[in-house]
């Protein structure tokens, strides 16, 4: 199996770098690739990801995290891609966990797996974390349950449900890609594979307003009336 790796970025000069360093620690040689999709950003976002040794940076001026995922499959060649949004921390063991769960399962297409939100007050995160808990069971009965900030896919299953979705601009993009990822395959989330993240959003906007936009748009992707405008919510850096 070779392994490549995308990292969509927007304005993300706060965060590339820690994402970048946790990347290439515990992945390193692994990947086959690592692809950072600058899309269009106007800060030192691109500048720092090009001074990491070995990682390649592409510029994506059409604005959505499904544009820039497509264009690092577009750049990439491995036959599996990992997706990273760039506030994300990969963890010790998180690769080898993934190459060994499709080497075991060859009708594996789509593998996805939870957040630890890093950065908020332990209650909250721990308040969260319950609530993957729940995802995990819807994910049983619909298979929509995705994180694409968290996800791995099969290059030949991306091509045969014809790649993202570019008319989604940011939330229910995920379960939209598991749903139509589950036509070609297994789709699994899985506790094995979680990773750090910033809950940063969730900060800024509300918990529960965040937390209900959420869950409102995964509902409306699998009963398939999506509202795929979600700028406002995206803009929060």
């Amino acid at each position: 199996m070779e392994l490549s790796l995308v990292i969509p970025a927007y304005n993300e000069e706060k965060g590339i770098g820690k994402c970048l360093t946790a990347a290439v620690e515990y992945g390193g040689s692994k990947f086959k690739e690592i692809v950072v999709v600058d899309n269009a950003s106007t800060d030192n976002t691109a500048a720092i990801a090009a001074s990491f040794p070995g990682v390649r940076v592409v510029r994506e001026n059409c604005k959505g995290t499904n544009f820039a995922r497509q264009r690092g499959v577009d750049e990439t060649t491995g036959n599996l891609i990992a997706f990273l949004d760039a506030d994300t921390l990969l963890r010790p063991g998180w690769i080898e966990k993934v190459e060994h769960a499709f080497a075991r399962d060859p009708k594996l297409v789509c593998l996805t797996g939870p957040y630890w939100f890093y950065d908020l007050p332990h209650r909250h995160a721990f308040a969260f974390w319950l609530n993957w808990h729940f995802a995990h069971i819807t994910h049983f009965f619909t298979s929509a349950m995705g994180v694409t900030g968290n996800m791995v896919l099969r290059r030949d299953a991306l091509e045969k449900m014809g790649g993202f979705d570019t008319s989604f601009t940011f939330s229910g993009d995920d379960v939209d890609t598991a749903l139509r990822a589950s036509k070609f395959g297994r789709v699994k989330f899985t506790f094995d594979i979680i990773l750090d993240s910033s809950g940063r959003r969730y900060k800024k906007l509300g918990y529960v307003k965040t937390t209900a936009f959420y869950i409102r748009n995964a509902v409306w992707v699998i009963f398939g009336k999506p509202k795929k405008d979600s700028s406002h919510i995206e803009s929060v850096r």
